[in-house]
């Protein structure tokens, strides 16, 4: 049986409408990487085709959290914290379970831009906070590399626009926020002698020092996007429209042979 694909209907932009446009962090990377993508997505309900989930991403998440979340009852230091000599501690705060997205699925942390009139929320791994009470953003990555993990390369520039929109999230919601944040990399080892059923990791902290001055720029232009009624040429790079274009041309070649 093959794949059925359905037009979204909800989350779609309605000019008419006077109600903050609810848009998720993901969807701004979108925005970023292919306007025309997004376009089709939000405004249009046609949005790229799913890929299947990274269970396995999601298991090594999981497991991250609930060792923070033991020393965050005591509000210990882990020791990859004191490892990097990292002076904070994980971070005990009764709204941490709705801005993981547990509460509600796919909710997070949610702050409204009041001159798009949009509402961006996102999901966050976890939150420390350090000697000067300010918030620190904290993203687990999960991979399985033989190279040295650098923050280096175009998909890793998205890791760092994601964490800074997450910076922006919650100063919007009046906190202070460190501009340093960190990724925890958890590198599954792939040249061990045997595997005896078990994955094993190797842990590394990168910092990044965050700049969420572009966040409300691009809010102001995807706004402006998602209210016009053409669609946006395709990014030079979009895997996604290039295919599309392509498929239609051989289909259009196709048909006048016939």
């Amino acid at each position: 049986m093959g794949m059925m694909y359905y037009r979204k209907t909800k989350n779609i932009f309605d000019p008419g409408s006077s109600e903050p446009f609810k848009l998720s962090r993901s969807k701004i990377e979108l925005f970023t990487q292919c306007p025309r993508c997004f376009y089709m997505d939000s405004r249009l309900g046609i949005s790229r085709p799913s890929i299947p989930p990274y269970t396995l991403n999601s298991a090594v998440d999981n497991l991250l959290k609930n060792e923070f979340d033991l020393l965050r009852e005591n509000g210990e230091a882990h020791k990859l914290m004191k490892k990097y000599k990292i002076d904070a501690i994980p971070l005990k705060h009764e709204d941490l379970p709705r801005w993981r997205g547990e509460v509600v699925a796919y909710e997070g942390a949610m702050a409204i831009d009041p001159k798009s009139n949009i509402l961006v929320n996102g999901l966050v791994d976890d939150l420390w906070v350090n000697k000067k009470g300010e918030l620190v953003i904290v993203d687990y990555k999960s991979t399985s590399s033989s190279k040295e993990i650098t923050l280096e390369g175009q998909y890793k520039d998205a890791y760092k626009r994601q964490m800074e929109v997450y910076q922006w999230i919650f100063r919007k919601l009046g906190f202070a926020v460190s501009n340093t944040g960190y990724f925890v990399f958890a590198n599954a080892m792939k040249n061990l002698p045997k595997f005896d059923g078990k994955l094993e990791f190797e842990m590394t902290i990168l910092d990044h020092k965050g700049d969420d001055s572009w966040v409300e720029g691009s809010l102001m232009k995807i706004r402006k996007t998602l209210s016009k009624n053409d669609v946006p040429a395709p990014a030079s790079s979009c895997e996604y429209c290039a295919y599309r274009q392509v498929s239609a041309q051989i289909v259009k070649a196709l048909k006048e042979k016939l």
